[in-house]
């Protein structure tokens, strides 16, 4: 059964997300710098200008006319062009390592919790925190579940936690997610001054 998600909070957007795979890990590299809505709203703006979203039509692509084609407005991200780099070599790797299916990140050899985890790390553009979210995501709102899937996901794979994207099911959800981070980053501003303060 194909999940219903509500990340870019744009019906259409939602749609191929929640149908295509490498959508997903599309808006995932793009969520940073950027509102999380925008992020994932993205992969859709790349299918609409190209046709579709196969990583091996992506990866073979010229590198100059994908960074145009991200830049045309309204453009996928504040930097087009590095993204589109980006989304390039995830594509080029995704090509090489899994023949161009995503969804064989978790489920080629079944790979537990922490073996996706690390998957996911070995992808251009994804470090710690991104691969953790992204297991995050995928258990709580994309029926993939491996035995371990939450302590891969760390913090991120608690239940009834609103830390990231991963617990982003509606408009309201974007809110809490977007005032918990808003909070998280005071408290470590407040912390690196009073640090700051005791050093001098």
């Amino acid at each position: 059964m194909t999940p219903r998600l509500c990340l870019a909070q744009d019906p259409e957007a939602d749609e191929l997300l929640s149908e295509k795979p490498f959508a997903l890990l599309t808006g995932m590299l793009l969520d940073q710098q950027i509102p999380m809505e925008v992020a994932f709203a993205g992969p859709k703006k790349i299918a609409d200008r190209m046709g579709g979203l196969d990583p091996h039509e992506i990866a073979a692509r010229d590198p100059e006319d994908f960074a145009a084609l991200c830049a045309e407005k309204p453009a996928i991200h504040r930097f087009p062009g590095a993204m589109a780099a980006r989304i390039q070599a995830l594509a080029q790797a995704l090509a090489d390592q899994y023949g161009g299916d995503t969804a064989a990140l978790w489920t080629v050899g079944e790979p537990d919790g922490a073996q996706l985890y690390k998957r996911l790390k070995a992808l251009p553009g994804f470090g710690d925190q991104k691969a953790r979210i992204f297991v995050a995501l995928l258990g709580k709102q994309y029926g993939v579940t491996p035995p371990g899937w939450r302590e891969a996901a760390g913090a991120y794979g608690g239940s009834g936690t609103y830390l990231s994207i991963a617990d982003v099911v509606d408009a309201a959800s974007l809110q809490q997610v977007r005032s918990t981070k808003k909070a998280q980053k005071q408290a470590a501003k407040a912390g690196r001054e009073s640090s700051g303060k005791a050093a001098t």
